[in-house]
């Protein structure tokens, strides 16, 4: 979003970069050589200038295929120095391939302080340049309107000023109406007037589905000035996750239920569950044999519990669990508490230890759950959701989640569903590991089960 750096600076980065590649290689080769550290090398195992050379122009080739010069990403720093260590972390991969095939007798040690140095100094210089530019009150700065002083508008406002900080100054809001009593600086016939009496370089439309009329009002009084125009829509609202522009045959679509997680993350996701129930299984399933046998010794009925629940997307599946109730129980809906006259009396042991959730595992094994994500639920609660709650289907159900850890059932139920989006907003693999980490510790200290 907003307008590039210019490419004068683009090209003086690349340069740099390259410099400083070049140099920190030099560099890396002298420290090898002198420093105590390592086994004892000669000069025959310093790298030719030739590879010298070859290695700088790989980095900066991957720097560039990966976008690191690309300053619509890297408005933080944050964002430009994860860039940089992301971009390094593949070059490495790269120079160490083309090592192998040439010169293996390369030290290791060298390719380290190689790569600590030149991360450290690309990093390093970048900061430096940002601090300049805000002592000289140089940064990039973009004048930007709103059009649609309502609450998207708003919302629109918001992630500017949290995505690009102080590079952007937001004049005001444009509209008919000003409900929310917003900084309004106009109305939508004035807008050519403002753009050219205030310099504006951004205009950003988020105007309700009623409103979009006046788009055609809009976009051609700006075409004659020096400004970007961008449509924030309204609509995005609508998505189950989040809102992905695809583009088919010339034709640019949005996709409302784009995946919350992206293939890499599923697969990683995947593999992590099927890993992590291969090592359980050996000491899951004798276990659950015993818990079987204590089951039908105290209540008569089955020992497995089945019932539908929804899962991803809104699938239908059937959810396994150790019976803890009387049989016949589910045909009286009311929701868990502490002194349910329905459970069993080994059914409220496996409950207050949470290990009549134990069969699920094959649940997850067969694909239907994950070991962490939002609680599978009932069909018929489903029903009663709001728009907004459906949400939380946008990624596999799971054994555990962020609220069971954060209270488990003692928390209010209409709570569960805003833990669940926090979830999903905030999903990594770490994630879902501190989440099974604080699961055991919930499990352990019993609270909030039953």
């Amino acid at each position: 979003m907003l307008v590039r750096r210019n490419p004068g600076y683009t090209l003086f980065a690349m340069s740099l970069d390259a410099l400083i590649t070049l140099a920190t290689l030099l560099m890396a080769t002298s420290i090898r050589l002198s420093v105590a550290v390592g086994a004892e090398i000669g000069s025959e195992y310093a790298l030719p200038l030739g590879v010298i050379v070859i290695i700088t122009l790989i980095w900066c080739l991957v720097f560039f295929l990966l976008a690191v010069y690309d300053s619509r990403r890297n408005y933080r720093f944050v964002d430009e120095a994860q860039r940089v260590v992301t971009a390094s972390l593949f070059a490495l991969l790269a120079i160490s391939g083309a090592l192998y095939f040439s010169e293996r007798m390369t030290s290791r040690l060298l390719v380290i302080y190689f790569f600590v140095l030149n991360v450290i100094a690309l990093i390093g210089w970048r900061a430096l340049a940002r601090i300049v530019a805000r002592l000289t009150h140089n940064l990039p700065h973009h004048r930007v309107i709103i059009i649609g002083a309502n609450e998207f508008g708003q919302h629109t406002a918001d992630a500017l000023r949290d995505f690009a900080g102080d590079q952007v100054e937001l004049i005001g809001f444009v509209d008919e109406t000003n409900p929310l009593q917003l900084p309004l600086i106009g109305n939508i016939e004035a807008v050519e007037q403002i753009v050219r009496e205030q310099g504006i370089d951004e205009v950003i439309v988020a105007l309700p589905y009623s409103a979009y009329d006046h788009l055609h009002q809009i976009i051609p009084a700006l075409h004659a000035y020096p400004v970007q125009i961008r449509v924030a829509p309204n609509y995005v609202n609508l998505a189950l996750h989040r809102a992905n522009v695809e583009e088919f045959g010339g034709l640019a679509f949005v996709n409302l239920r784009d995946p919350a997680l992206t293939p890499g993350q599923r697969l990683l996701k995947r593999a992590f569950d099927l890993i992590a129930c291969a090592a359980l299984m050996p000491f899951a399933l004798p276990m659950m044999g015993f818990i079987g046998l204590l089951i039908r010794l105290d209540s008569p009925g089955g020992v497995i519990y089945r019932q539908q629940r929804v899962g991803e997307n809104g699938r239908l599946f059937t959810m396994y669990k150790f019976r803890s109730m009387i049989e016949g129980a589910d045909h009286q809906r009311r929701f868990k508490s502490p002194d349910d006259p329905r459970v069993t009396r080994i059914g409220a042991f496996l409950r207050r230890t949470s290990l009549d959730e134990m069969p699920q595992l094959l649940n997850v094994l067969k694909g239907e759950m994950s070991l962490v994500g939002p609680r599978p639920e009932m069909p018929w609660l489903v029903e009663k959701y709001e728009p907004w709650q459906r949400k939380r289907f946008a990624v596999p159900q799971g054994m555990t989640g962020w609220w069971q850890v954060n209270g488990r059932s003692s928390r209010p139920m209409h709570q569960h569903t805003e833990d669940d989006l926090y979830y999903i907003q905030n999903y990594s693999l770490l994630l879902d590991v501190i989440i099974l980490w604080k699961t055991l510790f919930a499990v352990i200290s019993r609270k909030g089960a039953y």
